[in-house]
């Protein structure tokens, strides 16, 4: 009996200092807890007046009646009307059909050139440092600046690619006065100088692929094609992804672009909904209805951002499961 209470003793205290400990650690957790919230609070405040109402009070607007006055607008009633004339309008169904269009052939186009670039970077020795920074100079202007460049080689009277294609074709093409040229030097444009930055993340993803992956494929007897579909490709997935989400919300609102190259035209042609949204806000003050272009643009890129995030989702999993 003695000796059987004598073992009883320790455990009870064990079990009590166990919970003390427990005890204490979680007023530890929500201390830190406490400390974090208040240690973000203000970066938190920043965003909700920065982001969060600016956002809903373009969601308001896009559903008001508002009118303009001496001094400012006042907002009357809710009305549906805004998206009812947006929806309808053909200019907003071009712009619709241009904007989607741009996006997904830069997109496809900075994938396939930027991933090449990156192999290319990968495989080289001491020369990858000063070709990176060559490859970053596209990049690193402004695209205010870019677009402003190729308007002057794309220009009809004395730009230079203008005289080499009228060297080569016998002709001096009005490469931004057609909808179908003017688009492509838009396309042309995005491409030089976005290209380096799908480049810069696939190399990096590159970089943290492990060496011994590939000397395994090499032992299986895979060959330089089978090895970057089979082995590189899957691990750069993550990678790809967070790229071309990137690339997604930043063609899809493309403003600077079109409105110093070609100002929207030939006629509408190259209006994106972006600059949609500005002329019929800033130019025609529709300000209820220039809110719903705004709106329906935000809803229409979170839209394709989740699908593609599902899709890719989709092709993890079954490549896991694989």
């Amino acid at each position: 009996m003695t000796s059987t209470a004598t073992e009883a003793r320790p455990v009870g205290a064990g079990a009590r200092r166990a919970a003390t400990a427990g005890g204490s650690a979680r007023r530890t957790g929500r201390h830190q807890a406490r400390t974090g919230r208040f240690f973000a609070a203000p970066a938190l405040l920043v965003v909700a007046v920065g982001t969060v109402f600016p956002v809903l009070f373009s969601v308001l607007l896009s559903f008001a009646d508002v009118r303009l006055e001496y001094g400012g607008f006042r907002i009357g009633s809710l009305t549906g009307e805004h998206y009812a004339a947006v929806l309808s309008s053909p200019e907003w169904r071009q712009a619709l059909v241009f904007t989607f269009g741009f996006t997904a052939v830069t997109v496809l186009l900075e994938l396939v050139l930027g991933t090449a670039a990156a192999l290319v970077l990968e495989r080289l020795g001491a020369a990858r440092g000063r070709l990176l920074a060559l490859l970053l100079l596209p990049w690193a202007l402004i695209n205010v600046v870019a677009a402003q460049l190729f308007g002057y080689l794309f220009n009809g009277t004395y730009g230079g690619l203008t005289w080499l294609f009228e060297q080569v074709l016998g002709h001096q093409p009005d490469i931004l006065g057609q909808p179908a040229s003017a688009m492509g030097a838009m396309v042309v444009v995005d491409v030089w100088k976005t290209t380096p930055f799908v480049a810069i993340v696939v190399l990096a993803g590159l970089m943290l692929i492990p060496g011994d992956v590939y000397e395994a494929a090499e032992v299986d007897g895979a060959g330089a094609w089978t090895t970057f579909w089979k082995v590189t490709l899957p691990q750069l997935r993550p990678i790809i992804a967070i790229a071309v989400l990137f690339r997604i919300l930043q063609a899809f609102g493309v403003f600077d672009l079109p409105f110093v190259l070609t100002q929207g035209g030939p006629g509408t042609a190259t209006q994106s909904l972006a600059m949609l949204g500005y002329k019929t806000l800033f130019q025609n003050l529709e300000i209820g209805r220039g809110a719903a272009v705004a709106t329906t643009t935000a809803v229409i890129v979170i839209g394709c951002c989740l699908l593609f995030l599902r899709v890719f989702k989709a092709q993890a999993d079954e490549g896991g499961r694989a």
